[in-house]
């Protein structure tokens, strides 16, 4: 069975390393013996460079290009199933795991249909794998559209700032208020210094949080960041990814029990 892992919080917090790091984790982890696909549906698309994979085409230009030709499928073969041949296309298919950017949003027209097929596919694909880690946008849109559905884990990750930690309660909220199939919510706090880390926790916990962990300052990610290479020549004495560790163990410990 499938276990979907989705990412939110503020922009600017995190997610994508959070996201980029918890791959890494599975993947040396396990010796890549999981099958595991990471979809990036935040349209400020980083993930796939940060795990040194190259996208060459969105979902979100081929929602463009299915809403000009819905109309002029082949013949012999039904929309469903030329949809889900043109979204297979698309996702990269690296040596140890796949990655489906979502790309940019609707523009003007109506999407209504297209994104009914693209979402039943994208929920077929998805039980093919034994992980998905999904990189949401910023903020509350793709809740209040109803995007993050039937999640096993939604991790909102804040930096040690009131605006962070404010955001990632009114996440929180709207996920209850929606009735969205999200299973387990948990925090995880970014960039905490040791002289505020205790303060941030029990912050977060009064707010009614389950903390899964607190990620340092780590300057092997600055490093790599600012030189524009993979995360996943990150070292495992880094602090970054021996926090994600600790978090990872709790999160994935059924899996890797049985891996």
């Amino acid at each position: 069975m499938t276990f979907t892992v989705a990412i939110s919080g503020k922009g600017g917090t995190g997610k994508t390393m959070l996201a980029a790091l918890l791959v890494i984790y599975l993947l040396r982890k396990t010796n890549s013996e999981l099958k595991i696909l990471v979809v990036d549906a935040d349209p400020n698309q980083n993930l796939d460079k940060v795990l040194g994979a190259k996208v060459d085409k969105t979902v979100g230009d081929l929602r463009e290009e299915l809403l000009n030709i819905k109309d002029k499928i082949p013949s012999g073969i039904s929309k469903k199933q030329y949809f889900e041949y043109m979204i297979r296309n698309i996702v990269y298919e690296g040596e140890y795991f796949d990655l489906l950017a979502m790309g940019r949003p609707e523009g003007p027209g109506c999407y209504c249909y297209v994104n009914h097929l693209l979402r039943m596919i994208l929920d077929k694909i998805s039980e093919e794998y034994d992980v998905v880690i999904m990189d949401t946008e910023a903020g509350l849109e793709h809740l209040s559209r109803r995007t993050t559905r039937d999640v096993d884990a939604l991790i909102i990750i804040t930096d040690p700032t009131s605006r962070g930690i404010i955001t990632a309660e009114r996440i929180r909220k709207l996920v209850q208020e929606l009735e969205t199939k999200v299973h387990k919510i948990y925090a995880v706090g970014n960039r905490v210094t040791s002289s505020v880390s205790k303060k941030i926790e029990e912050e977060l916990v009064r707010r009614g949080f389950e903390v899964l962990g607190l990620i340092p300052e780590d300057p092997y990610i600055q490093e790599l960041d600012l030189e524009g290479k993979p995360f996943t020549e990150i070292p495992d004495n880094s602090p970054a990814y021996k926090a994600i560790e600790s978090i990872a163990d709790k999160l994935f410990s059924h899996i890797i029990n049985t891996a």
